[in-house]
């Protein structure tokens, strides 16, 4: 089974490049952020002509997340149940019935939480932090259910320093304080594994690498996107890579994809 994330950064304006991606890499299921459409919006022709059932949580312009998958399933949460404080499309979360196996399966677009406005920042990051509380709440409930799940997106956060091309830069931001890396490191001692980071303990995994000043060129990147796996899917995880061919691709994303198999 192969399973990506991959935040492309509007979907109308990167279809081309998603479904060129699909047709070569093949995965079983993606989960896809910053659609930047309303639900209706969403391209569901171009993803269902390639055999992919859909499901998407939008809003105009701004965030909205998506997952694609081979497999049938039924949406169990659109937005986290306990998080109704706005109307920001940033979960969104299914039940997935393959052959032989039924698990939750989870889209995640973490809030950014910076600002260039000091007078707002303090609040963005409290803002970050309760969602990430919800999130976890959340995270804890599939975990009780039994099933396998795996949650994959981007989450807006940089835990060490070999993932951050230069720390000092990012010393006091919100994508970088050890407030918001507490929320993850919570996260694994529930039970989730970073997928990349069990196979990959000192490789750096950008994901991310700014339009501006040359980054991609120059590997000036952060590693934001992730996914994470309980036990049953990390006993059978055989690769996790980050394919770099989408951010090389024309008009790309300022992301690029996150992929892993499963031998199970």
């Amino acid at each position: 089974m192969k399973i990506a994330t991959y935040n492309i950064n509007s979907a109308k304006a990167r279809s081309a490049n998603l479904c060129q991606w699909l047709k070569t890499y093949q995965p079983d299921i993606v989960f896809l952020q910053e659609i930047k459409c309303e639900t209706e919006n969403f391209i569901y022709f171009e993803c269902e002509s390639l055999g992919y059932k859909v499901a998407a949580l939008g809003q105009k312009s701004y965030n909205g997340v998506a997952i694609l998958s081979k497999y049938d399933f039924d949406i169990t949460a659109r937005n986290l149940p306990n998080f109704p404080e706005d109307d920001a499309a940033r979960y969104l979360e299914i039940l997935v019935k393959a052959p032989g196996k039924t698990f939750y399966a989870a889209s995640v677009y973490a809030p950014n939480g910076c600002s260039p406005d000091k007078k707002t920042e303090q609040e963005k990051l409290r803002y970050k932090l309760h969602w990430f509380d919800c999130f976890y709440q959340r995270a804890l409930f599939l975990l009780q259910t039994g099933h396998p799940a795996v949650i994959g997106g981007d989450f807006n956060v940089m835990m060490k320093n070999i993932d951050v091309f230069d720390e000092m830069r990012f010393k006091n931001s919100p994508l970088y304080r050890k407030e918001v890396q507490d929320k993850i490191t919570a996260l694994t001692f529930a039970g989730y594994h970073d997928a990349y980071r069990l196979l990959h303990p000192e490789t750096e995994g950008f994901t991310f690498w700014d339009y501006t000043a040359n980054s991609f060129v120059t590997n000036s990147g952060l590693r934001i996107d992730y996914l994470f796996i309980t036990a049953q899917f990390a006993d059978c995880l055989t690769t996790c890579s980050v394919d770099k061919s989408l951010r090389m691709m024309d008009k790309p994303s300022d992301h690029t994809a996150l992929t892993a198999e499963f031998g199970c």
